[in-house]
C-alpha cells in the first residue's frame, strides 16, 4: 500500500498523469504491489504560487523538468529491491513523460502496520480493533 506525492514544476496535466503511470507500474513490477494499489497525489507547480527548487547536489545537473516523487510504504524492501525501484521509476518516466533521468527525484520512507488508516476509522493491517 504505496502512497506516492509527486510534485513537478510547469509540467502540465499529461506529463504528470504519465509520471504517475510510470511510479505506479515500477511499484508493480519491482516490489510487486496490487496493480489496483494506487493512491497518488499529483501537484504540478506553476513557479509563480509555488514553485520547486532543487541544486546540482552530488554533482547531478537538475533543471526545471525536475520530479519529486515520495513514496511511503511499509517496511521490508532490501536496498537492492529499493534500488531497481528506483531504476525502473527513471526508465518508465523517461520514456512515459520524457522526464531525464537526472531529474528524477525519489524518497522513499517506511513505516509499519499500524500507521495506516485505509479509511472507516481502522488500521486494517492490525486486524480488528479490540474493544
Amino acid at each position: 500500500m504505496p502512497f506516492v506525492r509527486i510534485d513537478t514544476l510547469r509540467a502540465g496535466p499529461e506529463r504528470l498523469a504519465a509520471l504517475g503511470r510510470a511510479v505506479h507500474d515500477a511499484l508493480v513490477e519491482t516490489i510487486g504491489i496490487p496493480p489496483d494499489d494506487r493512491f497518488q497525489v499529483l501537484v504540478d507547480h506553476d513557479g509563480a504560487r509555488s514553485t520547486l527548487q532543487y541544486d546540482d547536489y552530488l554533482g547531478v545537473r537538475r533543471d526545471d523538468g525536475i520530479a519529486y516523487i515520495a513514496i511511503t510504504l511499509r517496511s521490508g524492501r532490501t536496498p537492492a529491491r529499493k534500488q531497481a525501484l528506483y531504476r525502473r521509476i527513471a526508465e518508465l518516466a523517461h520514456a512515459y513523460a520524457e522526464t531525464e533521468p537526472r531529474n528524477v527525484f525519489v524518497v522513499v520512507t517506511e513505516n509499519g502496520p499500524a500507521d495506516w488508516s485505509l479509511g472507516e476509522g481502522q488500521a486494517q493491517y492490525l486486524g480488528p480493533a479490540e474493544p
